[in-house]
């Protein structure tokens, strides 16, 4: 069984900046791409940035310049730095990752808790 674990959600004022860590752990033999998604209430959850095993980078439109994703393959965990934070960043944040359970097997999606991102005065 695979958890992804996410940490660093909070409230910030605008202007402000956070990061979000997420740990994957379990038996599994690798993980190929991993993301992180957010849903704001009323809509539907969207993906703002992902990262390749290879780290190459994604990012949404209303994200891009302001956000940074990256990984640490020895550690099963990819971070998402938030800068320049908006009163409409304001969302529950979820970590995503296919993870093989063996060589030969077809990725599959993990998805964790998610953590809530407030950006208010």
């Amino acid at each position: 069984q695979v958890q992804l674990v996410e940490s660093g959600g909070g409230l910030v004022q605008p202007g402000g900046s956070l990061m979000l860590s997420c740990a994957a752990s379990g038996s599994f033999f690798s993980i190929d791409g991993m993301g992180w998604y957010r849903q704001a209430p009323g809509k539907q959850r969207e993906l703002v940035a992902r990262i390749a095993r290879g780290d190459t980078e994604y990012y949404s439109d209303s994200v891009k310049g302001r956000y940074t994703i990256s990984r640490d393959n020895a550690k099963n965990t990819v971070y998402l730095h938030m800068n320049s934070l908006k009163p409409e960043d304001t969302a529950v944040y979820y970590c995503n990752a296919e993870v093989r359970g063996s060589w030969y097997s077809e990725p599959k999606d993990y998805w964790g808790q998610g953590t809530q991102v407030t950006v208010s005065s």
